[in-house]
């Protein structure tokens, strides 16, 4: 959808150009024209003869045929505009920074829509509107500041908001972080931000494209498409970070299973950006100090070195650095006596290396070089170094500099003295090079990004399952909760280790089934949905007396239809669970059972279909990880086989998408084995 004409356009018409650099119109003319747009630059003004020494059209009727049209009239006049151009001026992009549409009213929506099918009718693009617009290397078509000068190695931004997109350039470029293009979506009507990065996927070139990509969304309408394109430009060496907002688990609707209360569309989020590789952030300070991160390549492992002349920020970079899973481990080798004698008394090399207030550029590039070459338990460095105004430091952040130009590792930067030190940090700044002005700002970015895992294998694990019995199922059921013999049937055609239970409503088969199961038994009432609230469980039972008893209490419950046995069970109790999130998918769930869900909601969150490695990464983030390891001597939980359940739920919900809740809760680990207790499911047709 993203063409030629909207990139690198030869012609521009801005329509609502103006003298009055105030306004939109009048801005984007002074805009293009300070950027030195080398094609043909039309502005249209019913009440102007010349627009900013250019020579003004009264009417869109009367322009040549132009590549681009930037709009910024009211939104009521848009339409005759677009469909002027479109029809009778070859126009094929379009970029509306005019609000008053879909945002304001219905009235509006109206409006945008018949842009859209305009715009769709002759093949074209459209960005906005209201938004900002759009900046690349051949013009700057935006109406807003900072400007920045594009660069190729730069960040790709692309921001479903105008004004966010204006904040990130503003701070990004003072830690200079630089831009090759931005784009402003603004109300999504044709082109959103999903659009933009399967653009950069599909036109990407490993020797001229932007390695980085920015993304800020507040709609995310086509989960799919961003998975799989974002996905892709990892793969091919990009790095990707984005802020999605207006997620918060307030906004999850309510829901009537322990999946359902846990999973929100924050947690969809969460799972997709993992499942697609990208760096999850949570403003814009996060979003920009995770992209001065992406400029270094990322180490080969986790092992940071802290080279500083200040003890207090390594301490708690120190701090930070090992709280997000990354090491700072001691250096003990026989090269670091040999670096402690070339800096002055008092330092230490043991890491932190603190080379002392007193230190130099002169201590600071060998402690860099004996980093590199003598050092190997080290794969990066930060570089913490600022002043407190005795001398200039230029000396310094040249050689710093230099060496992150040659180092074997990365080297990431701190330079606390923004205001001290403001020219020194500028002129590192015009080297191309991007800082940190805080060192915990680092090791959260740093953290974020080393924790984040590499994108998921997007093909199905192989997983053999009973298609006919699950659609034979399902096509037959009504919406709501599955039958308890529904469940089963479904669990055998995945071969999910289920306990064996069976569902009765008279006396005579309760105790036919007893004998057939042995006692000690489980009794559940069939019907409600909350079963414990209403009384509706009883736990060894080990007689028939206390069977008939509570077979006829639990039949007197309101709503129910029957009891179900089955065996008393031992084990660790686990969690397992789906739910249908709109518009990502299913979401799958687990975690340790009991207390750890129920309080501590200790739960991890895939987006389905999963992979084994998803799978395993999942059960390893949880906090009670240990637990699966076998903690304090208990038996530990065989992760394989909980995998293998994981991976056959995940099959089940790709033929049976019409599942909108499953709970299997608990499940039961002892040994190699793992057992599904109880399971529900509840579907939607």
């Amino acid at each position: 959808m993203i063409n030629k004409q909207l990139l690198n356009p030869e012609s521009i018409a801005i329509i609502g150009g103006s003298n009055d650099i105030n306004k939109p119109g009048g801005k984007i003319v002074k805009n293009i024209l300070d950027g030195n747009f080398s094609g043909k630059l039309y502005v249209v003004n019913k009440k102007e003869n010349q627009v900013q020494g250019i020579n003004c059209f009264n009417d869109v009727t009367d322009l040549p045929n132009v590549e681009l049209a930037i709009i910024a009239i009211p939104a009521q006049f848009c339409v005759e505009a677009v469909n002027v151009l479109a029809s009778q001026k070859n126009t094929k992009a379009f970029i509306i920074i005019s609000a008053g549409f879909s945002e304001h009213s219905h009235e509006g929506k109206v409006i945008e829509d018949k842009i859209v099918e305009i715009v769709n009718k002759v093949n074209g693009v459209l960005i906005g509107p209201n938004g900002i617009g759009v900046l690349t290397p051949a013009y700057n078509g935006v109406f807003t500041e900072p400007i920045p000068v594009m660069d190729p190695n730069g960040a790709d931004l692309v921001s479903g908001s105008g004004a966010t997109a204006v904040f990130i350039l503003e701070s990004g470029i003072q830690k200079g972080l630089s831009f090759s293009s931005v784009f402003s979506v603004g109300n999504s009507a044709q082109t959103g931000v999903e659009d933009i990065v399967k653009h950069l996927d599909e036109s990407f070139n490993p020797e001229t494209s932007s390695k980085i990509k920015l993304l800020y969304l507040e709609n995310l309408e086509k989960p799919q498409v961003l998975l799989k394109h974002a996905a892709s430009l990892i793969r091919k060496g990009c790095k990707i970070a984005a802020v999605k907002s207006g997620s918060s688990a307030a906004g999850s609707r309510a829901a009537s299973s322990h999946t359902g209360a846990l999973a929100s569309s924050d947690s969809a989020v969460d799972a997709l950006f993992k499942k697609a590789g990208i760096v999850r952030c949570f403003g814009r300070d996060d979003l920009i100090s995770v992209a001065c991160a992406f400029k270094q390549p990322k180490a080969k492992g986790k092992r940071f070195a802290i080279i500083t002349h200040a003890g207090g920020p390594a301490v708690m970079l120190t701090d930070t650095l090992s709280k997000n899973g990354l090491i700072v481990p001691e250096i003990k080798n026989e090269y670091s006596r040999f670096l402690l004698d070339e800096l002055y008394p008092g330092s230490s090399v043991s890491n932190p290396i603190d080379f002392l207030a007193t230190g130099t550029a002169q201590h600071l590039g060998t402690i860099i070089e004996y980093v590199n070459k003598k050092f190997d338990e080290i794969d990066a460095m930060v570089v913490i170094f600022g002043t407190p105004g005795l001398t200039r430091v230029f000396d310094v952040y040249n050689l710093l500099h230099e060496k992150m130009l040659g180092s074997l590792k990365p080297i990431y930067p701190v330079l606390p003295s923004t205001a001290v030190a403001a020219e020194e940090v500028k002129d590192f700044v015009s080297k191309g090079n991007g800082f940190f002005p805080d060192e915990v700002i680092l090791g959260e970015a740093l953290g974020k990004i080393y924790n984040t895992p590499e994108p998921a294998d997007l093909e199905k694990d192989s997983v053999i399952v009973d298609t006919s019995e699950i659609r034979k199922v399902i096509d037959a059921a009504s919406s709501g909760y599955l039958s308890p013999d529904n469940v089963q049937i479904l669990m055998d055609a995945c071969n999910i280790p289920r306990v064996k239970e069976f569902v009765v409503n008279s006396p005579s088969d309760l105790l036919d089934k007893a004998k057939e199961i042995s006692y000690p038994l489980v009794m559940k009432v069939v019907g409600p949905v909350h079963k414990s609230d209403v009384g509706g469980v009883t736990l060894n039972i080990e007689t028939d007396e206390l069977l008939l008893s509570e077979f006829k209490r639990m039949m007197q419950i309101q709503d129910a239809s029957g009891v179900l046995l089955q065996p008393m069970l031992s084990g660790t109790e686990l969690f397992m669970g789906a739910k249908y999130e709109k518009p990502f998918g299913n979401l799958i769930l687990c975690g340790l059972g009991g207390i750890f869900i129920e309080i501590l909601k200790d739960v991890a969150t895939g987006l389905a279909p999963l992979s084994k490695n998803e799978a395993h990464n999942m059960i390893r983030s949880l906090k009670s990880y240990k637990i699966f390891k076998g903690a304090r001597g208990q038996e530990p939980i065989d992760e394989s086989t909980f995998v293998d359940i994981m991976l056959k739920l995940s099959a089940l919900l790709n033929h049976a998408p019409e599942i909108k809740e499953l709970d299997f809760n608990p499940l039961l680990a002892k040994g190699k084995k793992i057992t599904v207790v109880d399971a529900r499911v509840r579907i939607e047709k």
